[in-house]
């Protein structure tokens, strides 16, 4: 009994190569809207193509071959253009969307429900022989060119912005965008995606375009600011013209002439 029950322990924790596989072919259809069927995923596919010959190669790195899931894993990077290391540790379900120019080094970890676009590097930061690769939780979705660096762990629900850059890890259910990549979206923004992974990467705010608008409004104040205080100082010089009286040798000398009577302005007007 205590046999059967560990067995069927281990067959729970660590599906078979064959329902791997499955998932990651059925899992394309939540994903991809323009998937029809299982078929067309298998052949045309090649992010499905790049994770099921990975899955081979994992099994077999771990059972101490080398060569042997290194040259498979060469195969699938002439005929997929994915090039993921055999001993990278790839969770359930994963996909890799319009597969091409996906690099996954040798101790990256990636969770379940994992989707990644096309050109994501999961690379290493260290010459260093162990963990040099970053760790990807469940659900995270890493945008288009996205480049994620070093041994840092990204929580669980993260989108990561097209062509952003990450080297620091990052809190669950959190958006990063930028180079370096920075959180612009918190878990308390997030809102719950009722279909379950979160797929719009690119409702993202935009950092640097707030900032220059924030630079613009504050840029257009101070303009109406200087030109409130010349309007003030210009009136103010007009009624001491209009006061003045040349009956003495200053007023002869200044009233008489073009030039603003800046030294007669009092900072005190100028300032508003």
């Amino acid at each position: 009994m205590m046999k059967n029950a560990n067995a069927a322990h281990q067959t729970t924790s660590r599906p078979g190569l064959f329902s791997l596989w499955k998932e990651d072919v059925m899992c394309v259809f939540q994903r991809d809207p323009a998937a029809r069927n299982w078929f067309e995923v298998l052949v045309t596919y090649p992010g499905v193509q790049a994770a099921i010959l990975h899955r081979l190669s994992h099994r077999l790195w771990r059972g101490g071959w080398r060569f042997l899931p290194r040259f498979i894993a060469f195969l699938g990077r002439v005929l997929t253009n994915v090039d993921i290391h055999p001993g990278a540790q790839v969770g359930r379900r994963f996909f890799i969307d319009h597969g091409a120019c996906v690099v996954i080094g040798e101790t990256a970890i990636i969770g379940d429900d994992v989707t990644l676009y096309h050109g994501v590097t999961l690379g290493g930061t260290s010459w260093n022989k162990g963990r040099r690769h970053p760790e990807l939780g469940n659900g995270v979705m890493v945008g288009a060119g996205a480049k994620i660096l070093g041994a840092i762990h990204i929580g669980d629900q993260v989108r990561v912005g097209s062509n952003s850059v990450v080297v620091e890890s990052v809190p669950g259910n959190c958006t990063v965008v930028g180079i370096p990549g920075k959180v612009v979206v918190s878990a308390a923004q997030r809102q719950e995606n009722a279909f379950g992974i979160d797929l719009n990467h690119h409702l993202i705010p935009d950092p640097v375009g707030k900032a220059i608008a924030c630079l613009l409004g504050r840029i257009d104040t101070l303009e109406k600011t200087l030109q409130n205080q010349h309007i003030v100082a210009a009136n103010f010089q007009q009624s001491l013209f209009e006061q003045c009286q040349p009956d003495n040798e200053f007023c002869e000398r200044d009233c008489s002439s073009e030039e603003p009577l800046q030294h007669l302005v009092p900072e005190r007007a100028i300032s508003g």
